[in-house]
Formats: C-alpha cells, structure tokens, sequence
C-alpha cells in the first residue's frame, strides 16, 4: 500500500526511513537534491519537510541513507559534480557524506568518500565497528555490470579502502541491458543494499534490474553467522545463486517495486520501498512513491504480505 500521499512532492524513489526521538524520518532521491518527509506514526499523515540537502555545483542526489551516531545525523549520498567530465556510460555518481544535528539538518556540505562509480549507501554498526554497503561496477567479471561490495569505516568520513564483494549478478533476470557496451555484453545490476539481522541470521536485501523492466525485484542473500565483521561474512543468495525468486516484484497492482530500506516495529519488520500504480499517466520514474508492506522472516526465509489497499 502507499504509504505517502503528498501532493505537494508526490515521488520518493529509493525511500530511506529512520525513526528518532519517537519520530519516522523518510529521505528520498531527488535531481536537485535530497527530498524528506516526517511523521508522528508509522502509519499516519506524513508531512513534506522540502528539499533537505542540495549545493551549489551538485545534481542527481541518489538513494539517501541516514545513520544516527552519538547524536548527530550523517547522511550518505550520491552525487554529480555538475562540472563533471562527460562520461559515456553516465557512471560518474560519487559517494558523499554529510553531518547535521538534527535528522532535517541543516546537513554539512558533503565530503566525498568513494571514487566513481559508488552509489546506494547502507552504513551499519555492529560490536565490530562501522560498516558501509554500496554498489560499484565490476567489468573483468563473467556477469559484467553492478554490484555489491561493503567496507569498514574507519570514521563516518573514512573507508578502509578494502572492499569486499558480497552480492553480485548470477541471473539473466538480472540484466538491465544487453550489449550495452559491446555486441554479447550484457549489463546486469544489482544495488540498494539494506543488511540486517533477525535471530541466528544475517541478511542482506538488494534489489535487482532496473525498476523500468518487468523482472526488476527485491531479493536478498543470507548467513546463518554471528559474525560482527561484515567484511567476513559470506552471504548466498536465496533461494541459491540460479534461481529467480523475488521477495518483491510487480504484482497486478504495481509495479516498478524495489530499492527499500527497513524499519522493525513492535516485534513485526516493514519494507518501505517505491513502486507505481498501473494505470499512471506516464511510464516514467517519476510516478514512483513510497510504499509500504510487512516482511515476515522465519529462521533464515524473508516473505512479503502486499495488498493494494491495506496494510
């Protein structure tokens, strides 16, 4: 079901949510900067809080993540230079970092962490220290295109350098374009990485495809490990690494449904995602708009509960 009805700012695409201070907080990616929105209740009226972070010399601010540490609020974000040098394959987004004392900021100008291409952050602190999720590209490779990787932080400014590859394209469903730079190339994508844990289990969610193609979905790889350093635990995909099996994926009343995050409430965890309505005006990703479902996870097995008009 849609969870934001704003007619002021009606799209969200990669929703972000965070709750603090008993309120939700959902961060939202925007062409001219970061988008965000506030509510009292999961549930409830959520209000347009405006253009939350935007420079001067930045455009295509992608998939805001927000992590709150000690009480300030950073936020990790893609983003253009807007004097970029051209870039025929359109892969020069780089990965930001900016600090606020509220989660509405107002946010620092952003330091740049990553070189291109590092988009779709998800920062994790676990007993073993900072962590931070995202997706690159991977040429040398037999499924050339996105995937996923995930470094230590040193600080909130500082990764380690040493990425490791956690999640990486294994279907045909997987692939966003075929022959995109060379005749028998196909470019596959898997990015929006969400981790967390439940139980003996570690998972971590992604979404794959492009939300404009009818296999774009959400899946997810798993660990049965109580290993603290992320860089150590070795995901696979479920239900294996040749099979298509979507936690979310269009349904027969939306579509487009994929790039998440995840908040756990009284005991029962949620996905908020976008997706669109059939039927919309257009078919562009503009009518994308944050959504909400339950995810219900059982010993190692994440299952969706999606309805059009309820929760």
């Amino acid at each position: 079901m849609q969870l934001i009805n704003c007619p002021i700012h009606p799209t969200q695409p990669d929703p972000y949510i965070i709750k603090s201070g008993g309120r939700y907080y959902i961060y939202a990616t925007g062409v001219d900067g970061v988008h965000a929105y506030a509510s009292d209740s999961l549930l409830g009226e959520w209000k347009y809080c405006g253009n939350i972070f935007s420079y001067k010399d930045y455009k295509e601010y992608w998939a805001p993540a927000v992590i709150e540490l000690e009480g300030k609020f950073y936020l990790y974000c893609s983003i253009v230079i807007d004097d970029a040098e051209p870039d025929p394959a359109d892969h020069h987004h780089i990965m930001h970092v900016s600090v606020a004392d509220s989660p509405m900021g107002p946010f620092s100008e952003p330091k740049p962490i990553l070189p291109p291409f590092s988009i779709d952050p998800h920062v994790v602190q676990t007993e073993a220290g900072l962590f931070i999720y995202y997706s690159t590209n991977h040429y040398d490779v037999n499924r050339v295109g996105t995937c996923i990787v995930v470094d230590r932080l040193l600080d909130p400014f500082t990764p380690e350098g040493k990425p490791v590859t956690v999640v990486e394209p294994t279907l045909d469903e997987e692939i966003f374009l075929r022959d995109r730079f060379k005749e028998g190339q196909h470019w596959h994508t898997i990015e929006g990485a969400f981790h967390f844990i439940e139980g003996d289990w570690q998972y971590l969610m992604y979404s794959g495809n492009c939300y404009e193609k009818p296999t774009y979905y959400v899946g997810y790889a798993r660990a049965k490990t109580n290993e603290q350093d992320l860089t150590k635990v070795k995901f696979e995909k479920y239900p294996d690494a040749n099979t298509y099996l979507p936690v979310l994926s269009a349904n027969d009343f939306e579509e487009g449904t994929g790039h998440h995050s995840m908040i756990k409430e009284d005991g029962q965890w949620y996905a908020i995602y976008h997706g669109r309505d059939y039927g919309a005006e257009d078919s562009t990703g503009e009518r994308r708009n944050a959504r909400i479902c339950k995810i219900n996870v059982c010993d190692g097995v994440l299952t969706a509960e999606r309805y059009k008009d309820k929760l």
